[in-house]
């Protein structure tokens, strides 16, 4: 019996329903979207598909491509790539699961170019002018507007940090718990003195909120009103914008500018590019290269201190072999030592890599003698 298009509709929401178990709501629900609009496309444009085997990359995901490409208002590089990546996926896990699915509907050389993202921390006087006003303004947004800027984690992150977040791992240190974000992971970024203070404030602050907003923010930081959390984000967003128009900021100033800011600081301060991703939550480095920013102040920095460190070069510390042994235990232990570096040093010197693996038996078995030497203990006189 040949599948309604009601059918399709059916398969492909039981695959999203899948996605449930590993993915966020607002997540399914874009793939949901996403199915949508790719079977009324089908049935717009090819009323006479009714079973996913009749599914062929030309015409009909072909097709599919173009209209995404004519689709007004025109849709960005990165969309298209969102779209074709999800619909990769349906389509990979219905054909995991027994339906027959033509190989190769989606190739590689599909997807669009990638957008070149700048990273866009905000100028060294604006990030200042700004964290003095919004440390005047000390209200309960300005605070968390504060910690996003201090921890680097995203405005959505803050928004669900809990009542509890704060973890003390040791004597003197002291982490932030921030629960599952956007990439659905969650994460302990180090809280320093400023960190914990901005919370104290903030859970001061808190107490004052009125008791509406308190019933509905049991177990979160940040008390909230009935809203969405979207109606949330738009006024901490309009109360960043408002404190830098105050400040005199330069150009416009947006919560993810201030995760910027906060990334290419820890760069400049030292901080190694795979320390930055765990700090800011990515799982790709890839992601975080595009939130710090190099400047060519920086360039000069790096290569100066670069010049510093070759004009003292770091000297591989030399094992000398003793010219007089002395015939007790300890001295042969020493010169066993002395032995078993030269032969590594004059082993790494070679390129035959068969030389190299024989030396190198020859050293587990100088390795076997001093341990047994280790074993044999001197009698008493």
């Amino acid at each position: 019996m040949s599948q309604s298009p009601s059918r399709l509709e059916q398969i492909l929401e039981t695959q999203i329903q899948t996605l449930n178990l590993t993915l966020r709501p607002s997540t399914v629900s874009y793939y949901r979207y996403l199915a949508h609009g790719f079977l009324q496309y089908l049935h717009t444009h090819f009323p006479q598909l009714r079973q996913l085997s009749q599914l062929r990359r030309d015409p009909h995901l072909l097709g599919w491509f173009r209209c995404l490409c004519a689709h007004p208002p025109p849709l960005s590089n990165q969309t298209r790539i969102d779209y074709l990546v999800r619909l990769r996926r349906l389509l990979d896990g219905l054909a995991a699961n027994g339906h027959s699915l033509p190989p190769d509907l989606i190739r590689r050389e599909d997807f669009p170019p990638r957008p070149h993202y700048l990273p866009k921390p905000l100028p060294p006087e604006d990030d200042q002018r700004l964290q003095q006003e919004l440390r005047r303004t000390d209200d309960l947004p300005a605070n968390a507007l504060l910690l996003t800027r201090a921890t680097g984690i995203r405005i959505g992150e803050c928004i669900d940090l809990p009542l509890d977040g704060l973890r003390q791992l040791g004597s003197d240190q002291w982490a932030l718990h921030v629960p599952l974000g956007k990439l659905h992971t969650e994460r302990l970024v180090p809280a320093d003195a400023e960190v914990r203070r901005l919370v104290a404030r903030i859970q001061a602050l808190r107490a004052l909120a009125p008791p509406a907003h308190l019933a509905h923010s049991e177990g979160f930081l940040l008390p909230r009103s009935t809203g969405p959390t979207k109606t949330f984000y738009k006024s901490l967003r309009g109360d960043l914008a408002a404190a830098a128009k105050r400040a005199g900021c330069s150009g416009s100033v947006t919560p993810h500018r201030l995760r910027h800011s906060f990334a290419t600081e820890m760069l400049r301060l030292g901080v190694s590019l795979p320390a930055l991703m765990h700090l800011l939550g990515h799982k790709d480095i890839r992601m975080t290269m595009r939130y710090v920013e190099v400047t060519q102040q920086d360039l000069h920095r790096e290569f100066h201190t670069a010049l510093q460190h070759a004009a003292l070069p770091h000297r591989v510390p030399v094992l000398s072999v003793p010219h007089t042994t002395t015939t007790d235990l300890p001295g042969i232990r020493q010169a066993l030592a002395a032995t078993r570096h030269l032969l590594e040093m004059y082993r790494r010197a070679l390129s035959d890599e068969k030389t190299r693996r024989r030396l190198q038996r020859l050293d587990r078995r100088l390795l076997d003698v001093a341990v047994q030497l280790d074993r044999i203990t001197t009698p008493e006189k």
